[in-house]
């Protein structure tokens, strides 16, 4: 293990300025820090991180080393980490390892970088940081006293370990916390996946076909924002509950194959992989837009577009294009990664502080709780102070209940 591994040092001050910029709209972050910071919780303690290394994570990473731990981080996707970011992260005493377009070799050397540093507590992101330890350095496992995870995708890996009986430590479903995605996936995901698309391509969106695939929050989310723009947008779902929902939310509901024709623009937010295939590509308009916004680049099947091409040419950065046979093109942004990362900020300043809360406060509560192993929710106690922080930090203000009204609450004669 070194210290760190980034790719130019000297970016650090590009790097702090990013950094301020979004402390600024992070208050909840800076009022738990502010109240956390004289007792020092995790004086002693190294917090092992997988994340996305960009400005919005570096100030919890910041929190982290301010109430005492210390900390080792990972980037999570080659393409969502900010080289200047991480130069002012290694300035300022965290163990940070990762460059912007780092190959998978590189990237799970960075792991072991992290487990190397030998963390009592894990914060990730797709679960890769928790698999490689329970893989590959298991003599850790008793010393670990828990974590969290983030990602749609990261709980159901989870999820998995702890039917199988093999997830050796507790780990808080963040990523499930109400305040996590009622805000995080759907406004946060919505809104820096339109940003995403829209800084790339510098297309229209109005009166297009906006094809999105899947209707969880994350989906509700990239459908109200592309119907927002003027776009006429369809839903893929296998779900029946989601797919009426969607219909009932004013949206057309087909499957693939069908939508696959009619589309403009395509975007991926599932979970799952081969989403968009062979048979859906040869179906495509010429000038197909393509996006992925699930966690792992798997949801359209690029083996299967490259196999159809006839050649493929980058035309601009993050947008590779695809000749067919029959000489339409295909779009491809950000190498089919999480587009909101890899060609954009991410999620807006505000929420992720939000979604970092929940994270700081999921670690504190591993490191004061002795949790039994396997999965289990953000207690709901933890997730109202997130809210009602919120709430503080922003000016807003709630009603109360009078006696007269609680009393009615809890009673059940009339």
């Amino acid at each position: 293990m070194t210290d760190c591994c980034v790719a130019d040092l000297s970016l650090a001050p590009s790097g702090w300025g990013k950094i301020e910029w979004a402390r600024r709209g992070m208050k909840v972050l800076s009022i738990l820090e502010e109240h956390h910071r004289p007792d020092r919780p995790f004086k002693g303690l190294t917090i092992g991180v997988c994340l996305h290394l960009e400005a919005k994570t570096a100030c919890l990473l910041l929190t982290f080393k301010a109430l005492g731990a210390t900390v080792a981080a990972a980037g999570s996707n080659p393409l969502s980490t900010q080289d200047d970011v991480c130069a002012a992260l290694a300035e300022a005493g965290i163990l940070v390892y990762s460059r912007h377009g780092m190959d998978a070799e590189e990237y799970a050397d960075h792991l072991r970088c992290v487990a190397a540093a030998e963390p009592q507590i894990l914060i990730d992101d797709g679960c890769d940081l928790v698999a490689l330890i329970h893989e590959e350095y298991r003599h850790l496992l008793p010393t670990i006293r828990g974590g969290s995870e983030e990602t749609t995708t990261g709980i159901k890996r989870l999820r998995a370990m702890a039917d199988e009986g093999c997830l050796a430590f507790p780990m808080i479903a963040v990523n499930d916390a109400y305040s996590k995605y009622l805000f995080d996936n759907r406004y946060g995901t919505g809104q820096s996946v339109m940003d995403g698309l829209l800084r790339t391509t510098n297309l229209l969106v109005a009166g297009k076909t906006f094809v999105v695939a899947g209707y969880g929050w994350c989906g509700k989310g990239v459908a109200r924002r592309a119907s927002g723009l003027g776009a006429r947008v369809v839903v893929v779902e296998i779900d029946p509950h989601r797919a009426l929902e969607a219909h009932m939310d004013g949206f057309q509901v087909l499957d693939m194959g069908a939508a696959s024709g009619m589309g403009d623009f395509f975007v991926t937010v599932t979970g799952n992989r081969d989403v968009i295939r062979g048979e859906h590509f040869r179906r495509m308009k010429d000038g197909a837009v393509l996006a992925n916004a699930g966690h792992f680049d798997v949801e359209i099947a690029i083996p299967d577009l490259r196999a159809l091409s006839v050649s493929s040419r980058r035309d601009k950065v993050n947008v590779e294009s695809f000749e067919m046979a029959d000489g339409k093109r295909i779009h491809l942004l950000a190498q089919g990664r999480l587009v909101n990362l890899a060609a954009g900020d991410g999620h807006p300043v505000e929420i992720m502080d939000l979604s970092f809360a929940s994270q700081l406060l999921a670690a504190l509560h591993v490191s004061r709780e002795k949790l039994p192993r396997g999965l289990h929710p953000l207690p709901e106690s933890l997730d109202r102070e997130v809210a009602l922080l919120a709430l503080e930090a922003w000016g807003l203000r709630l009603e109360s209940l009078t006696a007269e009204q609680e009393r009615y609450m809890k009673e059940w004669r009339e």
